[in-house]
């Protein structure tokens, strides 16, 4: 346990901010979840309009400092060569 007046503030503090990320978190993670799983399906229309959500939530986390830039690019830059590897684009 905490015994001094900063650390025990400290603890609060992280409370609050996890309260407030837990949302942001799990919804990111459902988008990212949804986005895999469009990648796998047939349409691949709809898959890159998910990934495309995907990668705006991404760097919405990311902004709001829930998640590490560097993470949000990771994440991102692996759902783009899933989306690619998966259906390749069509030539007209």
């Amino acid at each position: 346990m905490a015994n001094t007046k900063s650390a025990l503030k400290d603890i609060r503090v992280a409370r609050a901010r996890q309260k407030r990320n837990r949302p942001a978190s799990s919804e990111l993670k459902t988008v990212v979840r949804r986005a895999r799983e469009a990648v796998v399906g047939e349409d691949r229309e709809a898959a890159a309009l998910a990934v495309r959500a995907a990668e705006s939530q991404l760097d919405r986390a990311a902004g709001k400092n829930i998640l590490h830039p560097n993470a949000a690019a990771r994440r991102k830059s692996r759902l783009a060569k899933k989306l690619n590897k998966a259906a390749p684009p069509e030539t007209s």
